[in-house]
């Protein structure tokens, strides 16, 4: 089964899929729950394996096909301890490539070419390539890590939303608003912090985006924490004469207006998304012959 490989892009809100033939055309899609595979390892591989049997019969494929395909996966996580292989060794497909959401970031958004990402879904993350070298910098989830994720923004709300509550710091229409979907019961908020995921959190992110075009000081703060954490970011990867930065994800577009200066001259649009990236790089497993490589 030479002809065809899976391109995924394990997302922490669901994960994406497509099957590619010899040429690189892709022939079907196919999409299934989150795939955090730090949160939520078990689902991640259930839904991995599902959006790829869904790619499958949407490109009138035989799903029980997938055992004999090379497959490319992208997702949060894979650089951390041994989650990568753990991934890699309990999926069904022929043979396995785990590389992280950035990798696939940079590959959709440039190509071959020089550039940085940046990338803000439920995670964050960024990357580099640098004359055909590239590292990246973040990604390390959202407890510790992942400013400016959609996960981060509806944490922060939510802290926001109890300091109100304790007349620690000034509420405003938005922290009412979410106070009041809680019956104006802190207890539950802590509630729904302790059994909830990134992706629950990150579900109060476009609630962010609204009020802050609405000039809501709560929402402002923490898009301008959020967009300064960018800017940092940003900076630590940045070189002199760097050609490009894309920004990709379902937060990007919101975020543009609120970049720096600096960044924003050199602000490009991606030329694929991150799910046309791990198709990109399962090409290349397929034209490489790197399909053994587990």
């Amino acid at each position: 089964m030479g002809q065809f490989a899976i391109g995924i892009d394990g997302g922490g809100t669901s994960c994406r899929a497509a099957i590619i033939d010899g040429t690189g055309q892709v022939l079907g899609t196919g999409k299934a729950g989150a795939a955090n595979i730090l949160s939520d390892l078990e689902n991640s591989l259930i839904h991995i394996v599902a959006s790829a049997k869904q790619a499958l019969i949407d490109a009138k494929l035989d799903p029980e096909l997938l055992g004999k395909l090379p497959a490319v996966i992208g997702t949060a996580g894979a650089n951390v301890g041994n989650y990568g292989k753990r991934v890699e060794g309990a999926l069904p497909f022929a043979s396995t490539r785990v590389v992280t959401d950035a990798t696939i970031a940079l590959q959709g958004a440039l190509g071959d070419a020089d550039g940085i990402i940046g990338a803000f879904g439920t995670g964050s993350v960024y990357n580099a390539r640098r004359d055909g070298k590239s590292w990246g910098i973040g990604g390390w989830g959202f407890i510790i890590g992942d400013q400016a994720s959609g996960a981060r923004l509806g944490r922060d709300l939510l802290e926001r939303v109890l300091l109100a509550h304790d007349g620690v710091m000034t509420g405003s229409a938005l922290t009412a608003s979410i106070m009041a979907e809680y019956g104006n019961d802190p207890e539950r908020i802590v509630e729904f912090a302790h059994v909830s995921k990134p992706k629950d959190f990150a579900r109060y992110a476009p609630i962010v985006f609204e009020y802050a075009g609405l000039e809501d000081v709560v929402a402002i703060d923490i898009v301008k924490m959020a967009a300064r954490s960018i800017t940092e970011s940003l900076d630590a990867l940045l070189w002199p004469g760097c050609p490009s930065i894309c920004l990709l994800g379902g937060l990007a577009q919101a975020y543009r207006p609120w970049l720096d200066e600096r960044h924003k001259v050199i602000l490009a649009e991606p030329k694929g998304d991150v799910l046309r990236g791990a198709v990109e790089l399962a090409a290349k497993l397929l034209q490489g012959g790197e399909g053994s490589r587990a």
